[in-house]
């Protein structure tokens, strides 16, 4: 969920006046949550107390999880590391599609066209991001991101005096790993072997 958020947390809107010129630059917010929070924000500003959301702005949410056989591993095996003289192992991780709902909340068309050029160009529709699952295996794994759709809503109800909102609603795959608990120990420096040899009375 990390991952996937922090793909959006840099993205701008510039206003311009008539000549051309920059006037105004907004960072756009991120949000985790559902679109249905939002709207009713927007649409109700003085719900308990608080201010209406101010647009444009960012949320997501992560819709489903589901079981990919395809990238399955085998299950007995194990990842080693050791650190500071304890060996950790792990089993291998199990493989999930992660799916991701991204919505974009702007009230005019052109900061919604603006923020999807800062999107859509770097999925092709794949976009390969490199996680640090796990610290303390020192295990980075090279994530994919998979654009699915981009649709439009022009949302808004009742008379021209109602606050219009229009939401971008792109949909992604995220192709991740749910690993197993670490389990430690010490690592063994030596053994012994007591053997036999046949047919004779030496050890």
């Amino acid at each position: 969920v990390v991952a996937f958020g922090s793909l959006f947390n840099d993205i701008s809107v510039k206003r311009v006046n008539s000549s051309g010129v920059v006037v105004e630059t907004l960072k756009i917010p991120v949000a985790y949550g559902p679109k249905q929070k939002f709207m009713v924000r927007i649409a109700n500003p003085a719900l308990a107390g608080t201010p209406a959301i101010i647009l444009p702005r960012i949320g997501f949410m992560m819709s489903q999880i589901m079981y990919d056989g395809t990238r399955k591993l085998n299950t007995v095996g194990k990842n080693a590391s050791s650190i500071s003289g304890t060996m950790r192992t792990q089993y291998n991780p199990v493989p999930y599609n992660f799916d991701f709902e991204l919505f974009i909340l702007v009230k005019n068309a052109e900061d919604g066209t603006q923020i999807l050029e800062q999107i859509l160009p770097y999925f092709t529709p794949e976009f390969t991001v490199t996680v640090n699952t796990i610290p303390d295996m020192n295990i980075k794994a090279d994530v994919p991101i998979t654009l699915n759709s981009a649709d439009v809503a022009d949302e808004y109800e009742g008379d021209l005096t109602a606050r219009r909102t229009i939401t971008w609603t792109l949909s992604f795959t995220l192709k991740g790993f749910i690993y197993p608990n670490l389990t430690s120990g010490e690592i063994i420096k030596s053994i012994e072997v007591n053997f036999r040899i046949p047919g004779g009375d030496t050890e």
